[in-house]
């Protein structure tokens, strides 16, 4: 697979998923690199360029897919050779990878201790990083029902629940309308996140900041689960977070509405950083407000400026 089908898998939905999205964008570039069999440097790197730019175009809003693109690019500018090039970047590409993996698993097994046993959870979307923490809670004999959400548009609550019923952990599916005739019903919230903005803010699948809303009213915890690479450096230099919007297809169908009314449908949403118990990450369990903290370790302050992330 090469860097331009990585960009249509993402572009179409085919892939979905923040950390899916940043291992598709990875092994797309890894891909590109290894298909060249020149031996022009500078043909490579206008290949890689041109890769990384379809890649980020395919969803600019997705900082987990521009942190991917940039880790898998890293140093690449001090290659002196075209095949120098083309192990760097398959190299940096395989790390990611793995090291994406190996994160899920280590919040999975951190996240299940915020999971207590009899709790009923509820989660939104169809997230592997809130997923893994609820399996690896059933996992740990903890007696727990999950409630799923069906978020609308695209539907991703069936595949949550499809993924927890093969897990054998008990699940129901609800309306996203429902959630706050329930909440007073759960214990606790585990979502997933597309971005960590450096205030704490969560940026992730539309209706997030309405289940966040109605846990903070019925006091229940909200916890998030986020691979540190979901957090952005560029809000630490006041970048604001685009919210993308999609089709109206996805909502109506054609002839359904008459001529003139606007179809809204913006994919994701921002929940404040005070209605978020704590974040689960592969280095640990930490406060919204140590969200600068973990951009400055993991990213640096080179990134801050950096118009690609």
């Amino acid at each position: 697979m090469r860097a331009k089908e990585a960009a249509e898998d993402i572009a179409s939905m085919r892939v979905r998923g923040a950390a899916e999205l940043a291992r598709h964008a990875a092994e797309g570039l890894r891909g590109e690199a290894l298909a060249y069999e020149g031996h022009d440097l500078n043909a490579l790197r206008a290949l890689l360029d041109d890769g990384r730019h379809q890649l980020i175009q395919a969803r600019p809003t997705a900082v987990s897919l521009t942190n991917a693109v940039a880790y898998a690019l890293k140093d690449a500018d001090k290659a002196t050779s075209a095949q120098e090039l083309r192990l760097l970047v398959s190299g940096n590409a395989e790390a990611f990878i793995k090291r994406s993996r190996e994160a899920l698993k280590t919040i999975g097994q951190l996240g299940a201790n915020r999971i207590r046993d009899g709790d009923l959870v509820m989660t939104h979307c169809n997230s592997k990083a809130a997923l893994s923490a609820i399996i690896a809670a059933h996992e740990q004999g903890k007696d727990i029902h999950v409630l799923a959400t069906e978020s609308r548009p695209w539907r991703q609550g069936l595949l949550t629940a499809k993924d927890l019923h093969q897990a054998g952990v008990p699940v129901e599916l609800i309306i996203d309308s429902a959630v706050r005739s329930m909440m007073n019903k759960v214990d606790v919230v585990v979502v997933g996140a597309d971005t960590i903005a450096s205030n704490g803010a969560l940026i992730n699948k539309i209706g997030t900041a309405q289940v966040a809303l109605a846990a903070h009213e019925a006091r229940v915890p909200f916890v998030v689960c986020a691979e540190t690479f979901k957090f952005s450096p560029r809000t630490v230099s006041g970048e604001l977070v685009n919210i993308e919007e999609r089709g109206a297809a996805e909502i109506v169908k054609e002839g359904e509405l008459p001529p003139g009314v606007r179809v809204r449908n913006p994919v994701f949403d921002a929940t404040p950083a005070e209605y978020i118990d704590c974040i689960v990450t592969e280095i640990g369990v930490i406060p919204p407000c140590a969200a600068y903290e973990v951009i400055i370790r993991e990213f640096g302050q080179e990134k801050f400026f950096s118009s690609e992330g």
